[in-house]
């Protein structure tokens, strides 16, 4: 069975193929990829990994935690599952428009 792992700290610069390219020398690689920030199109820095077997897994964790991958020293560990939040609070609220204004009056 396939384990996903999380790898933390990557270099903005690393691609998903250079994290696949990596991991690949501990074993079967069944897909890579990079957190990519939607508003700017750059890395958060980290990404995941998924690992053909537990055993390629903990192999991988071994060799590459705390290891320098594109010149900066990653986190590597089992991933664990997303967790629910809870809905964002705040923001625009179409009911209560207020503080468009600013500028001086006194030019009038």
């Amino acid at each position: 069975m396939a384990k996903k792992l999380f790898v933390g700290g990557l270099s903005y610069e690393t691609t998903e193929a250079t994290l696949k390219e990596t991991f690949s020398q501990a074993g079967t690689v069944e897909s890579s990829a990079v957190i990519i920030d939607k508003m700017s199109g750059r890395s958060k820095g980290f990404g995941f990994v998924e690992m053909s077997s537990e055993e390629e897994a903990q192999k991988a964790i071994e060799m590459f935690n705390g290891k320098e991958i594109d010149g900066k020293n990653v986190t590597v560990n089992e991933a664990r599952p997303m967790e629910q939040r809870a809905p964002r609070q705040g923001g625009y609220n179409r009911d209560n428009r207020g503080g468009f204004g600013g500028g001086r009056r006194d030019r009038w």
